[in-house]
């Protein structure tokens, strides 16, 4: 099968196009996601997908999903693609649909770091936190929190750049009541998951999730969950403080990028062959790594 990089089916009405997933109306009750292969590094949508990409990441979405149903409900149904979509539609998109309810989505990205790293470690080194965040002086890069936090960011459109926010600037936004439930839920998926996956030789740096509610107020996992797009992986066997570790995860795209003399907007630099073989290579590994 070839490479994804934007649907066009017809037999459903679009209603958004995100970074990754193109999301199409069923009835009232559900929404049919493709999972594309296109793939996304500072916040820019690059012009080459990564074949087969979106069949993984919806494989390891629905994988966790199963996991985690003892946290709380998610957006899975037992609808199958097969009952909303034609054979020769189905026949382009292979595994990358699902057929979900359709919940209000919260205006936040849920973000966990149980490590110091990335755009973290950079606000550390400036003021010793990390999101209003106070944490011991003298941490490494890639040091390992004393406890994992909650640091959300705002949702950006496309083309956009998420923006770090506090967890008083959540408040504002969300209210306490709901701003303490997705914290509260987001830490307990991140140290369910954190546990499964480090005796599979994995460390889960940090991860994003979404929530949506349903219309009595019931919280529900959404969106893709614990993938190597929403996570950073760790080899854990090649785990040290210190310096910023090798990945499982789309690192080897934004370090291809820095490289290059780019502004980091759109459009992005067409991807080499080298580093799309690379990439799929490294999201593999994590799959079969966690999911075997």
């Amino acid at each position: 099968m070839s490479a994804l990089h934007t649907s066009n089916l017809t037999s459903l009405p679009l209603i958004h196009t995100g970074k990754v997933r193109d999301i199409y109306d069923v009835d009232a009750q559900h929404l049919l996601i493709i999972t594309t292969d296109r793939v996304s590094a500072f916040d820019v949508v690059m012009p080459t997908p990564i074949p087969t990409k979106g069949e993984l990441l919806s494989r390891m979405t629905r994988f966790w999903m199963a996991k985690t149903t003892h946290i709380l409900p998610n957006q899975l149904t037992n609808i199958k693609p097969s009952d909303v979509l034609s054979a020769n539609e189905l026949a382009t998109l292979g595994d990358r649909v699902m057929v979900v309810r359709k919940f209000k989505p919260l205006p936040v990205e849920a973000i966990v770091r149980g490590y110091l790293v990335g755009s973290g470690w950079k606000d550390y080194q400036q003021t010793g936190t990390v999101c209003g965040h106070a944490l011991p002086a003298g941490l490494q890069q890639a040091a390992k929190l004393p406890t994992p936090i909650f640091t959300p960011s705002t949702k950006a459109a496309v083309g956009d750049h998420d923006e770090n926010i506090s967890r008083e600037q959540l408040v504002s936004i969300m209210g306490e009541d709901k701003t303490a439930q997705v914290e509260k839920l987001a830490l307990a998926i991140y140290q369910f998951a954190a546990d499964y996956a480090l005796p599979r030789g994995i460390i889960i740096a940090d991860t994003k999730f979404e929530f949506g509610e349903d219309e009595n107020g019931v919280m529900h996992l959404i969106d893709e969950v614990l993938t190597p797009d929403s996570s950073r992986f760790w080899p854990a066997d090649q785990y040290a403080v210190g310096s910023n570790p090798p990945s499982f995860d789309k690192q080897y795209i934004r370090d291809y990028l820095e490289t290059l003399d780019w502004g980091k907007v759109a459009p992005g630099p067409e991807l080499p062959a080298k580093v799309v073989e690379q990439t799929l290579a490294k999201y593999q590994e994590a799959e079969r790594l966690l999911t075997a």
